[in-house]
């Protein structure tokens, strides 16, 4: 390709703008982020601005390069085709790459009375909502977080730190990612807060009223304020589009993070589906397949083979309060282990990494190229097995795309 090449990134999340950045490691190439807020939202702190004590925004000004033009806007619509999007204000942007990168939100709810009464925090909007909400509630009133993943344990520790009345209810296992070392770390901890931790069988909830959360077994928990944690869901941006997507929504790709509909069309963060196998949501995923994504684009550009997929380090991290939390440790499979830091260094360890992402963010807008988290050897023939042994359980009737790189 031969003249300037445009690049639109839609979605200004941790992998939109490490892509948009990073791809300014070359002159000739223009960029262009589509995001419908004007800052970055710090997801891994939207529980700390429901418990008060962080506002989770970044400005763009701090973490992206100033190389990319920011549009603050939403697309509605990729016409692949014609290699453009239509934007909600009603313009369109013309693309030689489009990075596909809208992150992922609250799915929506089946539970009856979920969607009019409990209150969910996976967006700034809707953390800003229920902090509001919570401000007007008195502080003796009881409060149910629904769903015992690290968004619910993270936001019941909060509050119960804060001195409210916090039921978690697991609908099963507490932290079900959790290794059984360090699920009874976290048990001790909230348990410690004043945090009821209602588990096991028949805690699936039934119902959501103005005032109760009713549970498979019968019992019926007072709730003056419900927090819904269950469960993420993607834009369907992508299918509404007519591109090739997951049972969830997410863009399915090859282990280059590109389409397996279109080559100008790449994937990365929650919203990117590899192979039909998606890693885990999560920050420490999101921003090294904005990287990798961002490569892909780089390589065809200099002619040359883009690298596959691997990530070779996993991990979780979850704050139990400001003073405590829990660094879980993972194998290459993503399978947590027995090896977990807790207490106050789990916390320290926490805020590192809070501290951290709009660091690495910020460094690659300073210095394009200079990331390397998504170079850690180690996850490429692991991650190649895994496809292998799916696709021969799935044989001969799969349709899943191959593990391998498509030609530049």
């Amino acid at each position: 390709m031969t003249g300037n090449t445009r690049v639109v990134v839609i979605g200004g999340g941790y992998a939109g703008v490490m892509a948009a950045n990073r791809l300014t490691r070359r002159e000739d190439v223009t960029v262009t982020l589509v995001n419908p807020r004007p800052d970055l939202v710090h997801r891994v702190r939207l529980h700390q601005l429901v418990g008060g004590s962080d506002d989770a925004v970044v400005a763009y000004r701090d973490v992206l390069a100033e190389r990319v033009r920011l549009v603050v806007d939403s697309v509605t619509r990729i016409d692949a085709a014609g290699r453009a999007v239509a934007l909600a204000s009603g313009g369109t942007l013309d693309y030689d790459y489009l990075i596909y990168a809208v992150g992922s939100g609250s799915a929506a709810p089946s539970v009856p009375g979920a969607a009019d009464f409990a209150r969910p925090i996976a967006t700034l909007e809707e953390a800003r909502r229920l902090r509001a909400v919570l401000d007007a509630t008195p502080p003796t009133a009881p409060v149910t977080v629904v769903g015992a993943g690290p968004t619910g344990i993270e936001t019941a520790a909060e509050l119960a730190e804060q001195g409210r009345r916090v039921t978690l209810v697991c609908g099963g296992l507490l932290g079900p990612y959790l290794h059984t070392r360090g699920r009874r770390t976290v048990a001790r901890r909230l348990d410690g807060l004043g945090v009821r931790v209602v588990d096991g069988s028949g805690t699936k909830v039934t119902a959501v009223t103005r005032d109760a959360v009713r549970l498979a077994d019968g019992r019926e928990l007072p709730s003056e304020v419900t927090v819904w944690t269950v469960g993420f869901g993607v834009p369907d941006l992508a299918a509404r589009s007519g591109l090739s997507t997951d049972a969830v929504g997410r863009l399915v790709t090859d282990e280059t993070l590109t389409s397996v509909d279109d080559d100008r069309i790449l994937a990365a963060g929650d919203s990117a589906a590899p192979s039909g196998l998606p890693l885990r949501m999560s920050c420490l995923n999101a921003t090294p397949l904005g990287a990798r994504a961002a490569d892909t684009v780089l390589s065809r550009l200099a002619g040359e083979q883009p690298d596959r997929l691997h990530q070779g380090f996993y991990a979780q991290c979850i704050s139990l309060g400001r003073s405590a939390g829990i660094y879980q440790f993972a194998n290459r499979s993503d399978v947590a282990v027995w090896l977990h830091i807790g207490e106050g260094l789990g916390a320290r360890i926490k805020e590192l990494v809070c501290q951290g992402i709009p660091r690495h963010l910020a460094e690659e807008a300073h210095t394009p190229g200079s990331y390397r988290l998504h170079r850690l050897p180690g996850g490429v023939a692991k991650r190649r097995r895994v496809l292998l042994a799916q696709r021969a359980a799935e044989a001969p009737a799969s349709t899943a795309p191959a593990a391998t790189d498509r030609p530049a």
